[in-house]
């Protein structure tokens, strides 16, 4: 390592409609060294690293790369200089296959004719899976039908075939089954020795200390500070993210659950999952896990009438349920939270406040008029039960955090609601 970092990043400070989150924030990196970026949700972490890659512009403060002063206003002058991201939110194009989304915008030609080289592009999308332990996604599959992990795996396999001196990982293991996790681990290590620095976004503390050489913390938008991995343990890290001691991790529970008030007997949906039964207790929190590719999240959408069943029984308060329509479901009291936000989530172009009200249209309207007190109180309630941090209800979903626009909004157009 140099004594100059790759990545200098000094009092950086950015606010979004008057809400600021960040304030003289400084970050670094130098080569061949895999660094996290740690703190609780809402802490900064994803602004940040927009503005290190241009599609931020911040407010203040200082961008340095090899100890020369920066200021990309898009991502792909970041790209250029051998920055690429692999961020939390897929930027994956679904319609097309796997061999065309790592190619996009790099396309392999036949010299200056402008001709798409296919076999080329395939042969080299083999071989990007390859490096990092992938045999199971054929490079000529529409990406949007594959599971969420795998697409996570082509977003990484890109990044790395562009020969980039600095790679974000924006939680990259969140949806990544143990074997893909190592695979992912072994890419990383080989990284580092080819002196390709990696900024690490997570919150699983085991994977950061596993990996890691340093991690920063933010707090509310604040540096907190810089610690060499080696030289702090799981607490004091998690004091510094959270301001206070945490206390015992696994806590003993004194709690008895109610009755049964939810119930699914014999589930079974196309392929994906078959003979399905369990029940839910009044104050229960279910567990259901399984491997990626298990069927964990077709069968919660089964449920909430996104995907169809083929077979199987819903009971509610020991009365069957008929759901052909997430609005059935809603009509139930029963609420959904996909892990695609994006896409099956949020209108993120619209306002908090649009999102809460899209599917309790009902409870706000009189004679089919939307009562604007109704709907004001309501979004208040929700925003205030929920902690939801922003500027206002007049804020865009997208511009929230990745919790706090699941706080915001259920799936499908399901806003919480206070029956659920």
């Amino acid at each position: 390592m140099t004594n100059t970092p790759f990545a200098d990043m000094q009092e950086i400070s950015k606010s979004f409609s008057g809400n600021q989150v960040l304030k003289n924030v400084n970050f670094s990196i130098n080569r061949g060294e895999v660094h996290a970026l740690v703190g609780e949700n809402g802490a900064g972490k994803s602004t940040l690293i927009k503005i290190l890659t241009g599609i931020h512009k911040r407010d203040k403060g200082v961008i340095r790369l090899n100890g020369h002063e920066v200021d990309f206003s898009h991502p792909k002058q970041a790209e250029q200089n051998g920055i690429m991201v692999i961020h939390q939110e897929l930027n994956i194009i679904p319609h097309l296959t796997v061999t065309e989304n790592m190619f996009l915008g790099k396309n392999i030609t036949y010299g200056k004719t402008g001709i798409l080289n296919t076999k080329a592009m395939r042969k080299q999308c083999e071989a990007n899976l390859q490096k990092l332990g992938v045999s199971n996604i054929d490079p000529d599959e529409i990406a949007g039908d594959l599971s969420v992990g795998k697409q996570q795996m082509i977003e990484i396999a890109r990044a790395i075939s562009t020969n980039a001196e600095l790679i974000v990982m924006d939680e990259p293991t969140a949806a990544l089954t143990d074997r893909e996790i190592e695979n992912l681990f072994e890419v990383v290590e080989s990284l580092r020795k080819q002196g390709v620095a990696v900024i690490y976004i997570s919150h699983r503390m085991e994977e950061i200390f596993r990996i890691c050489d340093r991690i920063t913390i933010l707090r509310d938008g604040e540096y907190i500070g810089t610690e060499n991995t080696a030289d702090v343990d799981f607490d004091t890290i998690v004091k510094m993210m959270v301001g206070r001691e945490l206390g015992d991790r696994f806590p003993e529970r004194d709690h008895n659950p109610g009755d049964v008030i939810f119930e699914v007997k014999s589930l079974a949906g196309k392929e994906l999952f078959k003979d399905i039964s369990f029940s839910v207790r009044e104050g229960e929190i279910l567990g259901v896990a399984g491997l990626m590719g298990a069927g964990r999240s077709e069968i919660m959408e089964a449920i909430f009438g996104y995907a169809g069943k083929q077979n199987g029984r819903i009971y509610l308060n020991g009365q069957e349920l008929t759901i052909k329509h997430p609005s059935d479901a809603i009509k139930a009291g029963i609420g959904f939270i996909t892990e695609d936000r994006k896409s099956k989530g949020l209108l993120t172009d619209f306002s908090i406040g649009d999102n809460i009200s899209l599917t309790n249209m009902k409870s706000i309207s009189n004679n089919g008029v939307i009562s604007a007190k109704k709907e004001h109180r309501l979004i208040a309630a929700l925003m205030d039960r929920l902690t939801v941090k922003a500027t206002g209800a007049e804020q865009e979903t997208k511009a929230l955090s990745v919790v706090t626009s699941k706080k915001s909004l259920l799936p499908n157009g399901s806003a919480l609601n206070q029956n659920c």
